[in-house]
C-alpha cells in the first residue's frame, strides 16, 4: 500500500521538476534575446555618437583637456591655494585652444607658464599640457622647431626633477619624464610625416588625373584633326572628279552617248567610293559589309586605280614606283596615297585642260620619297593667298613621319610637290 501510494507522488515531483527546467530554459532564452537586442541597440547608439562626435569642430576637442584640468583643480585644492592653482592651470591649458593655428606660439606660451609655475614652486597636473604642446609643435613645424621645442621641454624636465624629486630618486623620474618627452616628439613627427606623405600622394594622384585628362583631350583633338583631314581629302578629291566627269558627260551626251554613259557610270562609282571612304574614316564601317572587302585601306598599290580615275576625269596621270613597298606600314602607305590624291586633286582643280601629271614614288628601307609634278600653269589669286586646307593637311601628314613638304611652282613651268617620309621607329610612333 505504501509503495503503491508513493509511486504517483514521485512521478508528480519529476513532472514538476521537468516543467520547472523548461520554464527556466525559456526564461534564459528570453533574457539572452533581450541582452542581444540591448547590445545591438547600445552599439548603434555608440556608433551614432561617434559619428556625431567626429563632426564636432577641432576647437571642441581642444577645449576638453583644459576643462577637465580646471575641474580637477577646483575639486582637489584647498580654498587658500585655489586662486594660484587655477591661474597657473589656466595659463598652461587655455593656450591649447589655439594650438592648431599657431603651434610654436602656443608652445612658447605654455613653456613660459610652466617656468612661472616652477618659480612659484607649485606642482600641478596641468604640466601634461607641455607634452601636448610639444606634440603639436612636432606635428606642425619642421625639424628645427621640433628640436628646439624638445630641448626646452627636456630642460624643464631636468629643472622639475632637480626641485621636486625626492632625495636619492632623481634618475628614475628623470628617465620617465624624458621617455614621455621623446614619445610626444616622435609621435608628432610621425603624424607630420604621414600627413606630408598623404598630401604628396593626393597631389600626385591629382596631377596624374590632370595629365590623363590632358592626354584624353589631346587624343580627342588629334582624332578630330585626323577625321577633318580625311574628310577634306576624300570629299575634295571625289567631288572634283565627279564635277569633271559631269562636265564631260554633259559635253558628250549628244556627240558621243557612249562616252557620256561611261562618264556617268564613273561618277556613280566615284560616289560609292567616297561613301565607303567616309564610313571607314569615321570608324562606323561594319565588318560584315561587303564594301569592307571590296575596298581595302588604300595604299601604294591603289595608286594605279587613282591614276585611272584622274585620267577619266580629264587629267592624264602617269605613276612610277621604284623599289618594293611591301615592307612599308599600312599607315605610311595611306599617307602616301592621300598626299598623291590631294596633289592630283589640286592639279585637276587649278590647271587648264591638257595638263599632264606625273607621280614618282621611291621606296627604300627607311624612307619613302613622293614627287608629284604637273605641266599646267596655276592662275594667280589676286589680292589673296590660298585659304584651303589642302596643302596644310599635306604638311601635317608629312610631318607625322618626320618629313618636310615642299609645294610650289617649278623652274620650267608647272607645279611640284615633294616630301620624304621616314619609316624609323620615331616616325611610326609619331604617326
Amino acid at each position: 500500500m505504501t509503495e503503491a501510494a508513493a509511486e504517483p507522488g514521485d512521478a508528480y515531483r519529476d513532472r514538476v521538476r521537468a516543467l520547472t527546467r523548461v520554464r527556466w530554459a525559456r526564461t534564459a532564452s528570453r533574457l539572452t534575446r533581450y541582452a542581444d537586442l540591448a547590445s545591438a541597440r547600445a552599439a548603434r547608439l555608440v556608433t551614432a555618437a561617434g559619428r556625431r562626435c567626429s563632426r564636432l569642430p577641432p576647437m571642441v576637442w581642444d577645449a576638453l583637456l583644459p576643462t577637465l584640468l580646471l575641474l580637477n583643480i577646483i575639486t582637489t585644492h584647498a580654498p587658500h591655494e585655489l586662486p594660484v592653482a587655477v591661474a597657473l592651470t589656466a595659463a598652461l591649458a587655455l593656450p591649447l585652444l589655439w594650438r592648431r593655428r599657431a603651434p610654436l606660439t602656443v608652445f612658447g606660451a605654455v613653456a613660459a607658464a610652466a617656468f612661472v609655475q616652477w618659480l612659484t614652486d607649485v606642482q600641478l597636473p596641468a604640466d601634461i599640457c607641455l607634452l601636448v604642446a610639444l606634440y603639436t609643435a612636432a606635428a606642425h613645424s619642421g625639424r628645427r622647431g621640433t628640436l628646439v621645442a624638445g630641448a626646452v621641454v627636456e630642460a624643464g624636465a631636468l629643472l622639475a626633477c632637480l626641485r621636486w624629486a625626492t632625495e636619492g630618486a632623481f634618475l628614475t623620474p628623470f628617465v620617465a619624464v624624458t621617455a614621455m618627452v621623446v614619445a610626444a616628439a616622435v609621435l608628432g613627427v610621425n603624424v607630420r610625416t604621414t600627413r606630408a606623405y598623404l598630401a604628396a600622394v593626393e597631389e600626385r594622384a591629382a596631377r596624374l588625373e590632370q595629365q590623363q585628362d590632358q592626354q584624353a583631350r589631346l587624343a580627342v583633338a588629334e582624332e578630330r584633326t585626323r577625321i577633318t583631314r580625311e574628310m577634306h581629302d576624300i570629299v575634295t578629291h571625289n567631288l572634283s572628279v565627279m564635277v569633271a566627269l559631269t562636265d564631260a558627260a554633259v559635253y558628250a551626251q549628244h556627240r558621243s552617248p557612249d562616252k557620256a554613259t561611261a562618264a556617268m557610270l564613273q561618277i556613280s562609282e566615284t560616289g560609292r567610293q567616297a561613301l565607303t571612304d567616309m564610313r571607314r574614316s569615321l570608324g562606323i564601317l561594319r565588318t560584315d559589309e561587303p564594301d569592307a572587302e571590296r575596298h581595302p585601306l588604300p595604299g601604294i598599290a591603289q595608286l594605279g586605280a587613282l591614276a585611272d580615275q584622274m585620267c577619266a576625269a580629264g587629267l592624264p596621270t602617269r605613276i612610277e614606283v621604284q623599289g618594293g613597298h611591301t615592307h612599308i606600314p599600312a599607315t605610311a602607305q595611306l599617307t602616301v596615297y592621300r598626299l598623291v590624291q590631294e596633289a592630283l586633286t589640286n592639279t585637276l582643280k587649278h590647271t587648264p585642260t591638257g595638263t599632264r601629271a606625273k607621280v614618282r614614288i621611291r621606296c627604300s628601307t627607311g624612307t619613302v620619297t613622293v614627287d608629284v609634278t604637273d605641266s599646267g600653269p596655276r592662275p594667280p589669286l589676286p589680292g589673296a593667298t590660298p585659304s584651303g586646307h589642302g596643302i596644310p593637311g599635306m604638311r601635317e601628314r608629312s610631318a607625322a613621319y618626320g618629313g618636310t613638304l615642299r609645294a610650289g611652282p617649278l623652274p620650267g613651268g608647272g607645279w611640284g610637290v615633294h616630301t620624304r617620309l621616314l619609316l624609323d621607329s620615331s616616325g611610326a610612333a609619331s604617326a
